[in-house]
């Protein structure tokens, strides 16, 4: 199931993660924008498709900005992407009507359909396109720190990614699973890069990175530093699976970041939303644009391995496009 991830920088969480949704004036647009083609196969009944994704440098972005230019160029549609926070700005944004589709995590998307920890209410005005790649949770420290578990984290000074982030609702749900509150352990808001700077500065001891796999952040930290990757005891994460479905026992394969031996971990699939009010027909053409050109997505980010067809309707955490659904009996029926 290896993707993440996934870019997973995903936002994603991503990098970068400082943005917030009730403040769109930090929100910006990619520098990399799709422009319409003249000479589009098809077309949709909506002109724009902005698609809401986290970090600049993040899978995220990267998989989003490639997947914006297959919809430029299939649909002759203004399709561009924009940096944001992550999951839980994404979802504010789409409820919001801002952007046209977003990816998510799918625990924060959980909680929005439910109405529960970032969210006050339930949404209802969002549906699900795809089950994508999954995010895997990375959890670093040194060699020399004697951090071996997260039961270790207790007392510790810990990154968590950025305040509201997908990687931060992760983080936060995970140490609770294990007995571990924030008033337990010193929390800094960082998002991947910070993170890995404070790493390096000696002035955090562990941090959380949510992303599909590999993440360019722990790619550049691994050059510099003796890093180490914490083991997620799978007997107890399957206790937390119990009422936290989202979550899937996962391991971080041998050599993702120099390590020896594989590392059980836990991974959250990353969602692809829409607004509900977009149209079936435009929800079809764009779920079949998106498996007509994975190979392309592929190319752009090797969190995008982990997508298929085969389990993109399996698993949704938010009530599924009729467009999306009809694309998908097709293709069963086949």
């Amino acid at each position: 199931m290896l993707a993440s991830s996934l870019a997973f920088t995903a936002c994603s969480d991503t990098d970068n993660e400082t943005a917030t949704a009730s403040d769109p004036a930090v929100t910006t647009e990619s520098e990399t924008q799709s422009t319409p083609s003249s000479t589009a196969s098809d077309k949709l009944d909506t002109k724009f498709v902005t698609i809401a994704t986290g970090g600049a440098s993040g899978p995220y972005n990267i998989i989003g900005t490639s997947l914006s230019e297959v919809y430029a160029k299939t649909f002759g549609v203004n399709s561009k992407t924009q940096t944001t926070g992550a999951s839980v700005e994404n979802v504010n944004l789409l409820t919001q009507g801002k952007v046209d589709m977003v990816l998510a995590l799918s625990d924060v998307v959980t909680d929005a359909v439910v109405g529960e920890n970032n969210f006050d209410q339930p949404i209802s005005n969002i549906q699900q396109i795809a089950v994508l790649y999954p995010n895997v949770v990375q959890v670093v420290t040194t060699k020399d720190s004697g951090i071996k578990n997260i039961e270790d984290l207790r007392g510790k000074r810990i990154a968590v990614g950025d305040q509201g982030s997908g990687t931060e609702v992760n983080a936060r749900t995970l140490l609770e699973g294990f007995g571990i509150t924030y008033d337990d352990v010193e929390v800094d808001y960082l998002g991947f890069a910070e993170a890995a700077d404070g790493m390096k500065a000696g002035k955090i001891e562990a941090a959380f990175f949510s992303s599909g796999l590999p993440n360019s952040s722990l790619m550049e930290l691994e050059q510099g530093l003796d890093l180490q990757l914490i083991t997620i005891n799978q007997d107890k994460l399957n206790e937390i699976i119990a009422t936290k479905p989202y979550f899937k026992t996962f391991e971080i394969p041998v050599g993702t970041y120099g390590n020896e031996t594989a590392i059980p971990t836990a991974a959250i699939m990353n969602a692809l939303m829409v607004r509900s009010d977009l149209s079936e027909d435009d929800g079809y053409k764009l779920t079949k644009a998106l498996f007509e050109n994975l190979d392309g997505l592929k190319t752009a980010h090797q969190a995008a391995n982990d997508i298929s067809l085969d389990t993109a309707n399996v698993g949704m955490v938010a009530p599924i496009h009729p467009g999306a659904k009809k694309y998908y009996d097709e293709q069963a029926a086949k």
